[in-house]
């Protein structure tokens, strides 16, 4: 006999229902509806029951089985280790599936556990479920626990001060004007438009905003949806923390419910290259497992839109699928399936361009967006100071003479603006001009000729 998870599992009426049957399975009633806390500090704790890890039966069975199926024979406690669940709550299920003789028992390991193999029957239906879905990692968390995570955890909660500003922004020219603006902004943890002229670190800026939040956040490996599977974590994009890379026993000392991973606050950047296909639930066509789109695994961090008014759709699309989720704070995406089901959308959303934010924008989603924050070119003295830094960081010892030649006879003859780029981009060629011509790597006013010569011809021809 095999439980599927109601139609809404969001829904408080279905999941009463959902734990009424799986009280009939086990053929008593310790098993009820988890109440989930909200509370400022997020910690999963590991379940004791179903009725806490809040998980079907069925969408158990379909793992299990997906996974005999891969691996022909497998120890309960291996299977249990998969599903990221204590063996207790894995057992009774493994218990069910030999009733209903869709597994037997093959042997025992060394240590004495049960090891377990499909039967013909068992392996029939586990086909079947690989048709709808070929996911077999850990076991999924509902969507009404991820939802909660996301509120307790996120930006908008977070008490940014200045001190936050100066940590997150350590080692870039920034000034304090400019923190005094973007302090308010990441403290009401809505939207920025980030513009100006290229090469001033918009781009910089946007990646060192989440630092300032701090901290970690959790954020499960999937989640279920009905009978669907969609993944949230995803290491091309998550970090994990560092402390449990170091010390992966802490998970167990603490207690903590292995479906659930503590990341550093995503920071997620889009660029050029978005398109309309990453704003929704994506499935593989082979292995029909879900994976949530960019705002979903943006979710208590940061997405950054970089050269907004670039991207290959048109604004007025991109603007339109994000000017209701901007303002309610959730979004809706569609199943594989066609049904529309609620996420959370809770993130900072940096929109980062070169262009004037009113020549992209209507005024209707520019009051969606309450902060529009100008980067400008750097003053002569942060220019300054940015090649001193750069050239520490490049091994190049700092001569003042020669940044003074540098910024008389190429920005102050030729009226040329500074930009928080250069001094990298021009000290970098000055190091590779001495290596190759093998003379000791220092700034002096035959480098920086060079440098500045090969840096500046195209755009001295194009400004003509």
């Amino acid at each position: 006999m095999s439980t599927f998870l109601p139609s809404a599992l969001h829904d408080n009426e279905a999941i009463d229902v959902l734990f009424d049957r799986v009280n009939t399975i086990l053929g008593d009633n310790s098993v009820v509806r988890p109440e989930v806390t909200t509370g400022s500090a997020f910690i999963p704790r590991q379940p004791r029951s179903l009725r806490e890890a809040n998980v079907s039966p069925g969408v158990m069975e379909r793992i299990i089985m997906r996974f005999l199926l891969q691996a022909s024979v497998l120890a309960g406690r291996r299977i249990a280790t998969q599903l990221k669940l204590p063996y207790k709550l894995v057992e009774p299920v493994l218990k069910q599936l030999r009733q209903e003789k869709h597994i037997d028992l093959s042997g025992t390991t060394t240590a004495g556990d049960s090891e377990f193999v499909l039967t013909n029957t068992g392996r029939d239906r586990a086909r079947q479920y690989v048709t709808e879905c070929s996911y077999f990692g850990a076991a999924p968390v509902p969507l009404a626990d991820y939802a909660a995570s996301v509120k307790a955890q996120s930006p908008s909660s977070q008490q940014i001060s200045m001190v936050d500003l100066h940590r997150a922004f350590r080692g870039l020219t920034i000034s304090e004007s400019m923190l005094g603006r973007l302090g308010p902004a990441l403290r009401a943890g809505r939207g920025l438009f980030l513009y100006g002229q290229a090469g001033n670190g918009k781009t910089s800026i946007a990646e060192r905003i989440t630092e300032a939040f701090g901290s970690t956040i959790w954020i499960p490996r999937a989640v279920a949806v009905d009978s669907d599977v969609i993944r949230i974590f995803d290491p091309t994009v998550h970090v994990e923390a560092e402390e449990f890379n170091v010390n992966p026993g802490l998970l167990d000392s603490q207690d903590i419910d292995r479906r659930w991973v503590r990341i550093r606050r995503p920071t997620i950047i889009a660029g050029g290259e978005l398109t309309m296909r990453e704003l929704e639930i994506q499935i593989n066509p082979t292995s029909r497992v879900c994976e949530a789109p960019l705002q979903v695994k943006s979710n208590c961090g940061t997405l950054v839109i970089d050269d907004f008014g670039r991207q290959r759709m048109p604004v007025e699309e991109l603007l339109n699928r994000w000017i209701i989720p901007l303002e309610k704070r959730h979004d809706y995406l569609n199943l594989p399936t066609g049904k529309k089901v609620q996420f959370p959308f809770d993130q900072l959303m940096i929109f980062s361009t070169n262009l004037e934010p009113g020549d992209l924008v209507d005024a209707a989603f520019l009051r969606r967006i309450p902060y529009k924050i100008e980067v400008p070119d750097p003053t002569e003295e942060q220019f300054r100071n940015m090649l001193e830094s750069t050239s520490a960081v490049l091994g190049i010892p700092y001569d003042q003479e020669s940044c003074d030649y540098l910024i008389e006879q190429h920005y102050r003859k030729t009226e040329r603006p500074f930009r928080a780029c250069q001094p990298r981009d021009l000290l970098q060629q000055v190091k590779y001009y001495c290596l190759f011509h093998e003379i000791p790597v220092e700034m002096s006013p035959t480098s920086l000729d060079a440098a500045v010569l090969n840096y500046f011809s195209i755009m001295q021809t194009l400004s003509k």
